[in-house]
This record gives C-alpha cells, structure tokens and sequence, in this order.
C-alpha cells in the first residue's frame, strides 16, 4: 500500500514542474508574511504592505498554476521571474531578498522543464537504428553516382 502510495507521488511529482512549482510557492508565502511581521521587522508598514500580500499571493498561485496545469508552465515561469524582481522593489527588498531569489529560481526551473518522454522498448530502439543504417546507405549509394549534367538555359540565347 505504501510503496504504491510513493510510486504514484513519484509518477505525479516528475510529470510536472514540481521544484519550480515549490519554489514559487516558498517565495510567494515568504514574501506575504512579511508585511504581517512586527514593526521592528518591517521596513515598510501600512497600505505599502498591500503590493507585498498581493504578489505573494499571485506567486502561490503560479507555482499552484504550474503544478496542476503543466501546459501553462512557461507563462507561468515567466510571470513569477517578473514578479519576483518586481518584489524587490515594492515589498520590503522581496521578502529580504530569500523571496526574490527563490521566485527567480522558481520562476527559471518552470521555464527550462520540458515534460519526459515516454521510455521506449529495446526492440523499438533496435528498429530505429535499423531503419537510420538503411537511410545512410541509401544516402551513400546516392551521393557515389553523380547525377547526370542538365542543359543549361541562358535566356539571352548565349551558348555554353
């Protein structure tokens, strides 16, 4: 039951951006709890502390986004690297820069994932490289016979 549990976790976790996703998700929560913290943590305080939950929140919410909708991770990614930059200079250094730096590791490892393919069987493998050697051997046989000269058209009537 366990090892079937950790089987399907594994499966979900590698069919998707999951370590961006995280990164978003740690970076949006770090930068939204920041406004809430003591005064004597806070470097800003008040209405100015409304951009810091709000960022924090769409950042969730595009980790979320490329968790549970793969497709969408490259608009995803990008958004939360513009988001993560633009927390630096709206909420409090973005999050004491841990915020900022997670959502552009984040934002990047959902951008560069690229979903796996499919594991192929030996047998296909060896019918792919069979068909490769006959096409480089139809490849060789035409390249050894030239092909034959065409005639050349001037369409100024010269002769060659």
């Amino acid at each position: 039951m366990l090892l079937n549990l950790l089987r399907r976790w594994r499966r979900w976790r590698r069919s998707r951006p999951f370590w961006g996703g995280l990164f978003a998700v740690l970076a949006g929560s770090w930068i939204c709890v920041l406004p809430l913290a003591p005064l004597k943590i806070m470097l800003q305080q008040g209405v100015a502390g409304i951009p810091s939950v709000l960022m924090g929140i769409v950042m969730i919410v595009l980790g979320l986004t490329a968790w549970f909708s793969p497709p969408q991770r490259s608009l995803a990614g990008v958004l939360t690297t513009l988001i993560a930059t633009a927390a630096l200079v709206l909420s409090n250094l973005g999050g004491f820069l841990i915020g900022t730096l997670l959502g552009i590791l984040g934002g990047g490892l959902m951008f560069a994932w690229q979903p796996h393919a499919a594991r192929r069987s030996a047998k296909a493998d060896e019918a792919e490289k069979a068909d490769m050697a006959d096409e480089a051997g139809k490849a060789e046989s035409a390249v050894a016979a030239p092909p034959p000269p065409t005639p050349h058209h001037d369409p100024q009537g010269a002769q060659p």
